[in-house]
């Protein structure tokens, strides 16, 4: 039996053990109920045995699952105690706020903006920026790893977190140069409704969803081309012709590098990049650094949307 099975992996399972319904720990998860079973079906190929008898009356553990729970309970439970005792000691030693995002906020300075407002009111607080995959749409703020994030919205789990919205930005949509709208100066959404779209990760259904327009489809599912997880894999599958994508103004030149142009599309809303925090999280340097981000977003653009 391989012995590599990762901690998300032992979470999910234990979801599904104790609430015996595969919607509602996906719930619980903020995951889809896809991305779920997925995850359950990979972690009982790596075991080697099925986890759960699934029929018309219900979900039941097997001999086998019925035997991992204890062990998976313990395990989980060790684990979140010596990530808070580690967290802790990290914030005493090095009183380090850890700042995540899954692509830079960039956005004309408004990064150094935040952290110049931030050093004023908390001159001994260091700031690390920690770079999220796209797996995450949290960008490490639900398992704790990031204590602040940039992040777009929608979020998942929105009653769990409170943000500042720092950008409000037109979606534009990529595709390649040779694509036969490339020549246009703008693009409407209904004209694009039949291409192939380059969709991000299951694991966060809301934003994927966003991204590729589910509310302007008026209920025509979207053909989705490939699944992408980083700038990286957005420009290899546009230049590759495995689809199309929508993106924020901010992030185009991640994907304009040649073989790749982005037109306006009319008729999406636009994108709304936020500074977020867990609303359990009352230190601070927490508050503070999202009121700098605030007050930064409002002498570059005017007022933005806030949940605090």
């Amino acid at each position: 039996m391989t012995t590599d099975v990762h901690g998300r992996d032992l979470r999910y399972f234990l979801a599904v053990a104790e609430e015996l319904h595969f919607t509602r720990a996906a719930e619980r998860l903020y995951v889809s109920q896809p991305a779920l079973s997925k995850q359950i079906r990979a972690l009982e190929r790596q075991l080697g045995a099925p986890l759960f008898d699934r029929d018309r009356h219900g979900v039941r553990l097997t001999a086998v699952g019925t035997a991992l729970l204890p062990h998976a309970r313990a395990v989980l439970a060790a684990w979140d105690e010596a990530e808070g005792a580690v967290r802790e000691a990290r914030e005493e030693a090095r009183g380090t706020l850890v700042v995540g995002m899954s692509t830079s906020p960039g956005r004309d300075g408004l990064l150094p903006a935040i952290r110049s407002r931030f050093t004023e009111t908390h001159p001994r607080a260091r700031t690390r920026l920690r770079q999220i995959g796209w797996e995450d749409p949290t960008a490490g703020l639900a398992d704790g790893s990031s204590d602040v994030a940039f992040v777009w919205l929608p979020l998942a789990g929105a009653e769990r977190f409170r943000w500042v919205v720092v950008a409000t930005e037109p979606r534009l949509v990529a595709l390649p140069e040779d694509h036969p709208l490339a020549a246009r100066e703008r693009i409407s959404f209904a004209e694009l409704l039949d291409e192939p779209f380059l969709a991000l990760p299951d694991t966060g259904p809301e934003l994927r969803d966003y991204w590729l327009a589910l509310d302007a489809r008026d209920g025509r599912p979207p053909v989705v081309g490939a699944e992408i997880a980083s700038a990286d894999e957005t420009y290899e599958a546009l230049v590759g012709g495995l689809g199309i994508c929508l993106v924020a103004t901010g992030n185009a030149p991640l994907l304009t590098r040649g073989g790749v142009v982005t037109r306006p599309v009319d008729g999406v809303s636009e994108s709304r990049l936020a500074l977020a925090w867990r609303a359990d999280d009352t230190r601070p340097e927490v508050r503070a650094y999202a009121r700098a981000a605030a007050a930064a977003s409002r002498a570059k653009d005017g007022p933005q949307g806030a949940r605090t």
